[in-house]
């Protein structure tokens, strides 16, 4: 049930209002005055408040502004018994939803209160999403114990805070986007938007008009105005990945962004201003870049204010069981898989993994491992084979009987396997033995 806070000086006419109230199945809470009604602000927690203007210790145009600082979600209605239109400017100004006069537009309170309550209901639900979203997107969500994640979170955390530029550099896969957005829903640009744009998706063209926009007519296909991307990021934050795929002549537009928060659309002839902050990744080595004239020494200085390194997995292996399980665990859910075990077996295979694509290979192994189990533990067999190959070579090289003829043979027909994609019939055909036979050879070996 809404609550409705009424507060007026007058009793005969809060008394009128809370009937009214009450009678539309709103419960009801009442204050005399400012003071009163800041302490059933807080006791109460009412969704609307209806506020006299003309109150004994204040005016309600300035009670609107306190009651937004102490409950920004509650949605705060004046009414007076004489309409002043600078009041009325001024109180939409302090955040009130509506200014109405006592008497003429009494006809008027129940439909009002409706919307507001709706408002409220709204703000209340948007707040929570805000916060799950900030959960999600917090540093908490970067799951590690190695000391070089650590590090680049603890670097990270520090930097959120303020408004300079950030670099992330670090090979593909290994968060760079994660950790971009983390940094913006920690800094107070949360409540704004978090625009993402890969540069090496886009040719030169395309990029262009996608990140700055362009006016109607500017090239073929040029209908209507369009707004860039960060026109959209607007207060909030940009992130450019792979910065180091962006062609040179973009980059001079770039350095002009962060220098005077301006630039020029496609076919236009006035400024468009910008309040952005960015946040650029990179997987190249950009001073090597800039030594053989691929990107722009002065934007590489103003981009990389601030530097943050992130790990490859291979320099944190102690951090890819924690990843494992926590994957499992995701893709359980959305697979609406009921996986009891991981076998260590499993686990220790993916530790001994050199992991070039780095965290992002491993959640999509971890995935594919889930569409193909068939029961509720994990097991070294629903790993792809030439991870299981691998597993199974090194196994062969640490134990004095790999120049066995059976040891040899099981990693001929594992490679077979592998060349036919699992397909068993194919693959006896190639080996020139029986299907039968390399079943009993697959259970024998453990392929």
């Amino acid at each position: 049930m809404s609550k409705i806070l009424i507060v007026d000086d007058e009793m005969q006419i809060r008394t009128l209002l809370a009937r009214m109230m009450e009678l539309e199945g709103y419960e009801v809470c009442q204050a005399g005055d400012c003071r009163a009604a800041l302490k059933q602000l807080e006791l109460q927690s009412p969704d609307v408040a209806l506020c006299d203007v003309f109150l004994p210790d204040g005016n309600g145009v300035d009670l609107v502004l306190a009651i937004k600082k102490a409950a920004p979600n509650v949605e705060v209605i004046l009414l007076t018994a004489h309409g002043n239109i600078p009041d009325g400017v001024q109180a939409i100004k302090n955040g009130a939803f509506d200014y109405i006069t006592k008497g003429d537009d009494n006809n008027k309170i129940i439909p009002l209160v409706s919307r507001a309550v709706e408002k409220a209901a709204m703000n209340a639900r948007l707040e929570k999403l805000e916060k799950k979203v900030g959960q999600a997107y917090s540093f908490d969500s970067i799951l590690g114990e190695s000391k070089s994640l650590k590090d680049a979170v603890s670097l990270a955390q520090k930097v959120a805070v303020t408004d300079v530029p950030v670099l992330l550099t670090g090979e593909t896969g290994t968060g760079k986007e994660v950790f971009a957005q983390a940094i913006h829903y920690s800094s107070k640009r949360a409540r704004q938007n978090f625009v993402a744009v890969n540069c090496s998706s886009f040719s030169k063209e395309l990029l262009e008009s996608e990140m700055f926009g362009h006016k109607a007519g500017s090239f073929t296909g040029a209908l209507k105005d369009k707004k860039g991307l960060f026109e959209e990021a607007n207060n909030g934050t940009i992130f450019l990945d792979e910065i180091g795929e962006m062609a040179f002549e973009l980059q001079a537009k770039l350095l002009r962004i962060l220098e005077t928060g301006e630039y020029i659309k496609i076919g236009d002839t006035k400024p468009t201003r910008v309040n952005v902050r960015i946040i650029a990744a990179t997987n190249r080595n950009l001073p090597e870049e800039i030594a053989k004239g691929r990107f722009r020494e002065d934007l590489f200085y103003r981009l990389s204010v601030f530097q943050v390194h992130l790990p490859p997995l291979r320099e944190r292996a102690g951090d890819i069981r924690l990843l494992a399980k926590a994957f499992v665990k995701n893709f359980s859910a959305q697979l609406a898989r009921s996986i009891t075990e991981i076998t260590p077996e499993f686990l220790t295979t993916l530790e001994l993994q050199p992991w070039k694509g780095n965290i992002r290979e491993l959640r999509n192994v971890i995935e594919r491992s889930l569409i193909v189990c068939e029961g509720e533990q994990l097991t070294i067999a629903d790993l792809p084979l030439d991870i299981q190959n691998a597993h199974y070579e090194q196994s062969d090289e640490e134990t004095p009987g790999s120049f066995e003829l059976s040891a040899m043979e099981r990693r001929h027909i594992a490679r077979v396997l592998e060349y036919t994609k699992g397909n068993k019939t194919e693959a006896a055909r190639l080996l020139k033995i029986g299907l039968t036979t390399l079943y009993r050879k697959v259970e024998e070996y453990k392929i």
